[in-house]
């Protein structure tokens, strides 16, 4: 049976990438910023439910249910703000405006995968994040945070919610990232 790898996720638009872009781009010069894997643009989103490979047979009811979640949550203003860490791993910028929105959207989009048949681990408490760069290793992400902090990008409105398709990169090829693809995308609150 064939499957394929998917998230539920809002896009920023590329007005707001592309600020965000321009201010990471410095951050490519500080030290120790050749040790990390700098997430390509490409792969810049607000993950609400990472659902894994998923049978192709489960599709109907998933595209289904996350319309129906996407339905039920009205558009919520967003924008791209400040910086974060997981641990020593994973460095994020964050978000801020209809956060609380976001968050009801994330666990909306889990319950939906989940009655749609997909196996679902426990739904977290969701922190938004648009992953920036990551650390095989532990690393001091502290610079980095520290000079995105203060970002303020400019303010959109969150008015999708889209199915994602990761397909993972080739082992053993340099410099090789996710490829990222909108398989089906829903409008908020209609």
């Amino acid at each position: 049976m064939s499957s394929q790898r998917l998230f539920a996720a809002v896009l920023p638009p590329e007005p707001a990438a592309d600020e965000l872009a321009g201010a990471v781009a410095p951050l490519h010069e500080l030290p120790g910023a050749v040790n990390l894997r700098w997430t390509a643009r490409a792969g810049w989103h607000y993950t609400l439910a990472f659902l894994g490979n998923v049978d192709e047979e489960l599709l109907p009811g998933l595209y289904t249910r996350l319309e129906r979640a996407a339905h039920r949550t009205e558009p919520f203003p967003l924008r791209i703000h400040g910086s974060g860490r997981f641990d020593g791993r994973a460095f994020w910028a964050g978000a801020e405006g209809g956060t609380d929105t976001l968050r009801l959207l994330a666990r909306r989009a889990h319950a939906a995968a989940r009655k749609a048949g997909v196996p679902m681990e426990e739904h977290r408490h969701y922190t938004p994040h648009l992953t920036l760069a990551r650390s095989r290793d532990q690393a001091d992400l502290t610079p980095y945070t520290a000079a995105l902090e203060g970002f303020e990008g400019m303010r959109w409105e969150a008015g999708e919610l889209g199915l994602v398709r990761s397909d993972l990169p080739v082992d053993g090829v340099p410099g090789e990232q996710p490829r990222y693809e909108v398989v089906q995308a829903w409008p908020l609150g209609r």
